[in-house]
């Protein structure tokens, strides 16, 4: 989808059509080279539950935002078919990093980890993920 090493503008042209990702949830990428990508969220209300914390939903998004970049830089078109996620601790921060990395690129399947942080430096979940080429 991506060459193998695309700018930063090249990565957020093909992205902006992930609208919900970027336009409603806010996500932005931060780097993406074959084989990781960094995305960032800054939180707002709307990323909050019922209880006050951040809601799954939103920390899955950035998550999937992260892992779309990731298996789409260098490699042909590439699906999650599925993944997992585990969630760790609310945050106290304001904004969440998630970092996906390629743990094994095969030629149909692809294999993903995923880690979203907060600002102050806590692991806030873990995403594991198997992608369809």
């Amino acid at each position: 989808m991506l060459s193998d090493d695309p700018t930063l503008e090249e990565i957020e042209a093909v992205f902006a059509n992930d609208r919900f990702a970027t336009e409603a949830a806010g996500c932005r990428v931060v780097s993406g080279e074959r084989g990781r990508a960094v995305c960032s969220m800054e939180l707002a209300d709307v990323h909050r539950n019922a209880m006050g914390n951040v809601m799954g939903g939103a920390i899955f998004t950035l998550a999937d935002f992260a892992l779309a970049i990731c298996c789409n830089i260098g490699e042909e078109p590439t699906v999650s078919v599925d993944s997992s996620i585990s969630f760790f601790r609310s945050t106290q921060g304001a904004a969440l990093t998630a970092t996906a990395v390629c743990d094994k690129p095969g030629r149909h399947l692809g294999f993903y980890t995923v880690t979203v942080e907060d600002d102050l430096g806590k692991q806030i979940a873990k995403m594991t993920a198997t992608c369809y080429r």
